[in-house]
């Protein structure tokens, strides 16, 4: 048996891997890849050669991102597909 969020989780990947690469659509898989809090406390800019900066308001969540970051680039994989980011830098 298969949960109705795995699959939909795969469906918005799908869907979200074929449309073209922009800025609303790295912030998008950020919001769904760290979940609403994280993104509310963060910003992020993805640039030409793969690197993820990102922004955190403070310094608990700069800590935050640092310790989830294995985590965080495998869901960004998955909705962006490999290789699109390549590292995440958390700025300070």
């Amino acid at each position: 048996m298969i949960r109705v969020h795995d699959c939909t989780t795969r469906v918005v990947a799908d869907i979200l891997r074929r449309q073209p690469l922009s800025r609303h659509k790295v912030d998008f898989a950020w919001r769904v890849a760290v979940g609403p809090g994280l993104a509310r406390a963060t910003s992020v800019t993805l640039l030409a050669d793969g690197t993820l900066e990102v922004q955190p308001t403070t310094p608990h969540w700069r800590r935050e991102v640092d310790r989830c970051r294995g985590l965080i680039k495998t869901r960004l994989d998955a909705l962006l597909g490999r290789d699109v980011v390549r590292v995440i830098s958390v700025l300070h």
